[in-house]
Parts: C-alpha cells; sequence; structure tokens
C-alpha cells in the first residue's frame, strides 16, 4: 500500500473528483520524461474510452475482479449492468475515490496481494494493467494465482501494447539497453509525479504478443483471441487450457 507522499496516482484523482486541476509526469529511470493523460482519463465516461476498453468490457461475464481500478470506470460500468464486482488498488485515496463514486466493494490491495481470500472470479479485468506484472517472472506467477481464483471458464481480460512497435529514437535506445541486460525490450522501470507528490519505482511490462505467448507458457492460460485496433496496442483475451 501507498503512504500519502507515494500516492501521487491518488491525490490527482482526487483532486480532480474535487474539481482542481494538475498533471501527472512520468519520469523513466533512463531520464526520459513525459505528461502522462491526466486524472481526468479515470473518469471518463464509456463513450471516450479507448476503443479497445469498450471491446473489452463486453467480455466480461460473471463476477469480476477488477486489477488497478483507478477511479472506478470500468467496475461502475459493469455494477449498472448487474455484474457483482471486486475493485482492487493500491492507492488509498484512488479505492476512497471509487467508493465516493458508488464503487459497492473497493477494497485497497496490490495487485501482489491478490488470494483466494477474494473469492473466485469469472472474469479478471486487466485493462492496460498487463503491464503492472513487471517483468516476466512475476508475471507467471501472478497468472498463476489467477488461475486458482478463477473459475473453470474463468477469463482474464488483459490489454498490452508491442513496445518496438514505434521508432521513437528514445525507446529504441532503451529497447537496446534492456536487452544488452538480458531483459525484455518493454521492461519499464518508472515512477508518476503529481504536484509535491511520487510514487516509488515501479516495474513495467509491456510485451508484444509472440512475447505473452511466450509467457503463458506452463501458467494454465492460453491466448483465445486478440482483438487489435490499428495501433500498438491489443486486446488479449485469456482462457484457462483444458489439459
Amino acid at each position: 500500500m501507498l503512504d500519502d507522499r507515494q500516492d501521487a496516482f491518488g491525490h490527482g484523482m482526487i483532486d480532480y473528483l474535487n474539481g482542481k486541476s494538475g498533471a501527472e509526469i512520468v519520469e523513466r529511470d533512463d531520464g526520459l520524461i513525459g505528461p502522462n493523460g491526466g486524472p481526468a482519463i479515470y473518469f471518463a465516461a464509456y463513450k471516450k474510452w479507448h476503443p479497445l476498453e469498450k471491446k473489452a468490457i463486453r467480455y466480461s461475464r460473471g463476477k469480476v475482479l477488477d486489477v488497478g481500478c483507478g477511479a472506478g470506470r470500468h467496475t461502475l460500468y459493469l455494477q449498472e449492468r448487474g455484474h457483482k464486482v471486486v475493485a482492487i488498488d493500491n492507492s488509498p485515496l484512488a479505492v476512497e475515490v471509487c467508493r465516493k463514486r458508488g464503487v459497492e466493494d473497493a477494497r485497497v490491495l496490490s495487485v501482489f496481494e491478490i488470494s483466494s481470500a477474494l473469492g473466485i472470479f469469472d472474469t479478471i479485468l486487466l485493462l492496460a494493467n498487463f503491464s503492472l506484472f513487471g517483468n516476466p517472472e512475476r508475471a507467471r506467477r501472478l497468472l498463476k494465482r489467477l488461475y486458482q481464483i478463477t473459475s473453470t471458464k474463468g477469463s482474464i481480460l488483459a490489454i498490452s501494447a508491442d513496445p518496438c512497435a514505434g521508432d521513437d529514437p528514445d525507446h529504441v535506445a532503451y529497447h537496446a539497453t534492456n536487452r544488452a541486460k538480458g531483459k525484455m525490450p518493454g521492461q519499464l522501470r518508472i515512477r508518476v509525479r503529481y504536484k509535491r507528490y511520487a510514487t516509488p519505482w515501479i516495474q513495467f511490462l509491456l510485451v508484444s504478443k509472440q512475447e505473452l505467448e511466450s509467457i503463458l507458457e506452463g501458467t494454465g492460460w492460453k491466448v483465445e483471441k486478440y482483438v487489435d485496433a490499428g495501433t500498438p496496442q491489443y486486446l488479449a483475451i485469456l482462457s484457462k487450457r483444458t489439459s
């Protein structure tokens, strides 16, 4: 759980909820900095969602676990359609925002603290949050854990992006450095700043489709279907292997 000084995401969200403005800045460990989308994206109505999010949410069924729920937009959408949803985030202020906006079951919990104590789910939402797995080894461990807390026909809805699809020289150089260190190109180490708040350094993981399928080996999950949007981003619908 983040302490107050580390909860840059949460402070941005609660300020936005209270009508205040501010900008999020993302800093990468090679010194690259740039603006993030800002808190408004966490509150966006369905019509303003990314096309992949709109497509992904249609595959939700049964009881849902919303991982990295932010301000609760996906959870609220599903609640309105009769789903039981447990929303989790490691930001205490984000969870406070969720509760104020009407999320029925929002909990301060990191993706790394997911356990059978949460119950059994039919759908796991990782909408733009597959990156939270951090590195391939951690991803495999967490995927195995998600296997244990999902029903027989459980699914994971995960959005990621091919990190090498573009030609930005700053990113190309970063990917090359990662490869030289024996890492996947899309292993990122970043932190987010908002006003005087800063998150700890976070490991993020962006993967190509081929890299995703390599990570899935031995976890009990397989790619059921890919959905593309004409960009480096893609939706992977994961289902349980039958044998």
